[in-house]
């Protein structure tokens, strides 16, 4: 079993009592990044305590022999798709795709997750078509957040919408 396997099953305890979601775990060059979820959301201050007691649950197994770093956060506005699991939660959304060199044609798309099926996605791009990609033909996807645009200064509009 790998680093992050194991790292999954020692955090994964910890963070069922309190209604926490093991979002995902990665290890890249000396820094250990664990990401929680949480229906509820979930604060700094949360995340600073989970930070204290999962580097201390790690110190306790002494798994990763070299010098790392932890970081403890949540997914964000724009979070990784890198499991299955994650490209389910996001669907409905807007998503960025980039696919691997092997694949011929355009390489990145943007548009909203229509669904999965059996492995493949089906997306709606801006320009109203539906295109279907592979996911293990996927290097890396993301959530997009949508910025609302704020009026331009001096324009009759206050941020309340009242003029």
């Amino acid at each position: 079993m790998g680093i992050i396997e194991t790292v999954n099953e020692i955090i994964d305890p910890l963070l069922i009592p309190l209604d926490y979601e093991l979002y995902d775990v990665e290890l890249n060059g000396g820094i250990l990044k664990v990401t929680i979820t949480s229906d509820e959301g979930i604060t700094i201050d949360e995340l600073a305590k989970l930070n204290r007691e999962i580097s201390s649950k790690l110190d306790e197994e002494d798994l990763i022999k070299s010098k790392y770093t932890l970081e403890v956060s949540s997914p964000g506005l724009e979070r990784k798709l890198r499991r299955e699991e994650h490209y389910f939660g996001a669907i409905s959304e807007r998503i960025s795709v980039k696919l691997g060199p092997h694949v011929e044609g355009e390489r990145r798309h943007e548009g909203e997750l229509l669904g999965i099926d059996e492995m493949i996605l089906n997306l709606k791009t801006s320009n109203g078509s539906e295109i279907k990609l592979n996911l293990s033909d996927i290097t890396s996807a993301k959530t997009v957040y949508e910025w609302e645009k704020n009026p331009k200064p001096g324009s009759k509009i206050s941020a309340s919408g009242i003029s």
